[in-house]
């Protein structure tokens, strides 16, 4: 068997603090680092690493490319911001597994956990997230967007905190705002809305507005939103106040 592995590891919201001890000594170790180029470029370059930097777009191949180096002997980690297995490369990687050659299962392969923005953003916030809560990815790229409708409904209906990732972008400047237009004609016009843009670094923006008047161009694709439940409220106080849901039923 090859002395190679495979760790795929979340580099967290941003702040270098917020990256675990645990991943700090797999990328000491690591002969090759690879992953989207943003979030490659947060790694130093050292003696012995190479930097595989890719597209966004090409998970299958990226993971393809892990597995292969893995399997020659190489001690690779995939970097996803966040927490790799929350909307980022782990399932690309098992997914790759699964169609590839019989000899990639016998591979040690590892997942690192990383603190994800709905959880960066939620603590920044005060406790949103503090009763039942769902998380929904917008982008349309690898689901349709039916599905997407149908699921932001269902959660709305359940009354369940939506920690809403990949809210906004370019390619798709309206998503966002059909997405707050779904929810206010389910009815849930009075929940209150998170804005969290760039959490943990010197970007860091915190923003809630009721959802009546919330619009999408409050957000980018640096911007975790969430929606509140019908319990979730705010504590006012000099400064920031606190958003948070209790953890009391309805």
């Amino acid at each position: 068997m090859s002395a190679g592995w495979l760790a795929i590891a979340g580099l967290g919201p941003g702040a270098e603090t917020l990256v675990t001890p645990e991943v700090r000594d797999a990328l000491a170790l690591a002969t090759d680092v690879i992953g989207y180029a943003p979030y490659v470029a947060r790694v130093a370059p050292r003696p012995g690493l190479t930097r595989h930097a890719s597209d966004n777009r090409v998970e299958l191949d990226r993971a393809g490319l892990a597995l292969a180096l893995a399997q020659a002997g190489r001690r690779v980690v995939v970097v996803s911001s966040g927490d790799p297995g929350v909307f980022a490369m782990a399932a690309a990687v098992f997914e790759a597994i699964e169609q590839g050659p019989p000899e990639w299962r016998s591979l040690d392969v590892r997942v690192l956990p990383g603190i994800t923005a709905m959880l960066a953003a939620a603590a920044r916030a005060g406790a949103p997230l503090g009763h039942d809560f769902c998380a929904i990815n917008l982008s349309d790229n690898l689901k349709p967007a039916a599905l997407i409708a149908r699921r932001l409904l269902l959660a709305a209906e359940a009354d369940f905190a939506i920690a809403l990732y990949n809210p906004r972008s370019v390619a798709r400047p309206d998503t966002l705002d059909a997405a707050f237009a779904l929810l206010r004609d389910a009815g849930a016009g009075e929940r209150l809305v998170l804005f969290a843009r760039a959490v943990s670094t010197s970007e860091e923006t915190l923003r809630v507005v009721p959802l009546a008047g919330a619009r999408g161009e409050m957000a980018d694709m640096r911007t975790l939103v969430i929606v509140g439940s019908s319990r979730t409220r705010l504590i006012a106080r000099d400064g920031t106040p606190w958003l948070y849901t209790p953890r009391s039923a309805a």
